[in-house]
């Protein structure tokens, strides 16, 4: 379903830039959409993937999410690193990346928003709530 007017436009338009504008977020929170029609919660997207509507609020999340799944990738780096899907509380899933030793990293393991964007990759870096170093014992 599409639906096309002047108001919609514009204010999608202000959304998209305020994402990409760094000057309009600080480094502590991370937005994300959450759909006016359906309510469905999601991270940087132009239209709802649920109803195909283009009228997406902007919100503040809590910053504290699930492990989804993480994986460990030793390509285009001098160390191994990790790279996670993490669930948030609000319901979207994003990519981003855990510190920590990559094999104390599962599934099910809750973090905490640590900075919104790695000045290097670009992505949200999360940090451990519990116990990071429970595969090793």
């Amino acid at each position: 379903m599409y639906h096309h007017s002047g108001s919609v436009v514009r204010e999608t338009a202000g959304f998209a830039a305020a994402l990409l504008d760094p000057r309009t977020t600080d480094s502590d929170a991370m937005l994300f959409q959450r759909c006016a029609w359906c309510g469905t919660a999601m991270y940087h997207r132009l239209l709802c993937p649920v109803c195909q509507g283009s009228e997406l609020r902007t919100e503040r999340s809590e910053g504290t999410g699930t492990v989804r799944h993480s994986t460990t990738v030793h390509r285009n780096t001098p160390a191994a690193r990790n790279v996670s899907l993490i669930e948030m509380t609000e319901g979207f899933v994003v990519r981003g990346r855990v510190i920590g030793p990559p094999i104390g990293i599962h599934s099910g393991d809750r973090v905490r928003l640590s900075t919104a964007k790695d000045p290097v990759r670009g992505e949200p870096v999360f940090q451990l709530l519990d116990e990071p170093y429970r595969a090793w014992t």
